[in-house]
């Protein structure tokens, strides 16, 4: 699944939700959690049975960000029954409440006839970040992010991108050692207004791996996308590249250096980007 850039909607917002099928982002993230005031959360829920299929009309993922805590039940069942593909999960601290989350949904699709519900896991304070490896192995989750405002808050710390690069690196790892996706910036999306600063956070996270990252506002969903994606550049040379190596069994030199089987595998996957 290609996760590039994933944006936040507030469920309760019906001039948002409208148009959010044009904003280009591979994934639309309805939220039910933090954007959302108190007094609406009931509505907003109930308002998933047309927002789902508003902001996926044009094929984006469609994703539910459901509350933590007592809630958390009824709004994935909602996000179930309204057609969502997946759950983004705040706070999650273990594979023990993902799968027994896992576990409410199960009769649920299975009633509907629906396919089972992806999940990405928000770890937002250290003791789940030191259980992460764990929590990216379980079946559903495809993915990991970090929390960074409340990870920052969790540790008595400002989130800084200086504070925030090695938790983000640690669960960068974890999501890889397990083979899913790895989701976020080496900083906090909270300013999204500094498209600049953006744009080198996103680069920056691409060369170290990162998939996509999310977002909360519709300017940076174009730069997420230019960015976790290869370049023109980047698929010049990786065609370059391939088209040698037909010439050779073994490593080569090309352009001034030495292309071994990681660099040509490298090429391959960027071809096939």
């Amino acid at each position: 699944m290609k996760l590039r850039s994933l944006l936040y909607v507030p469920a309760h917002s019906e001039r948002f939700i409208a148009k959010a099928h044009e904003r280009g982002a591979d994934a639309i993230i309805l939220d039910l959690e933090d954007s959302v005031p108190e007094a609406d959360k009931d509505a907003a829920r109930a308002n998933l049975a047309t927002a789902v299929p508003s902001v996926g009309q044009a094929g984006a993922q469609v994703f539910v960000r459901v509350n933590a805590g007592p809630r958390q039940r009824e709004d994935a069942l909602a996000a179930c029954r309204a057609g969502a593909g997946g759950l983004l999960i705040p706070k999650a601290a273990s594979t023990g409440a993902l799968e027994s989350l896992a576990g409410t949904l199960r009769a649920e699709e299975a009633s509907l006839a629906r396919p089972a519900m992806s999940f990405i896991a928000t770890i937002e304070d250290p003791a789940a970040l030191l259980d992460a490896r764990a929590i990216a192995g379980v079946h559903r989750v495809i993915g990991l992010c970090l929390g960074s405002e409340d990870f920052a808050l969790a540790i008595g710390a400002t989130p800084t991108p200086d504070v925030l690069r090695h938790p983000k690196l640690m669960l960068h790892y974890a999501a890889k050692a397990a083979g899913k996706l790895s989701l976020g910036l080496l900083r906090s999306i909270a300013d999204y207004s500094d498209l600049t600063a953006l744009t080198e956070a996103a680069r920056e996270a691409r060369l170290h791996g990162f998939d996509g990252a999310t977002c909360v506002h519709p300017s940076a969903v174009p730069v997420l996308n230019a960015a976790f994606q290869p370049s023109d550049e980047e698929r010049t040379w990786a065609a370059r590249v391939i088209a040698e190596a037909a010439h050779h069994s073994g490593a080569f030199e090309f352009d001034g250096r030495m292309i071994d089987a990681p660099v040509l595998a490298r090429a391959r996957r960027i071809a096939e980007g």
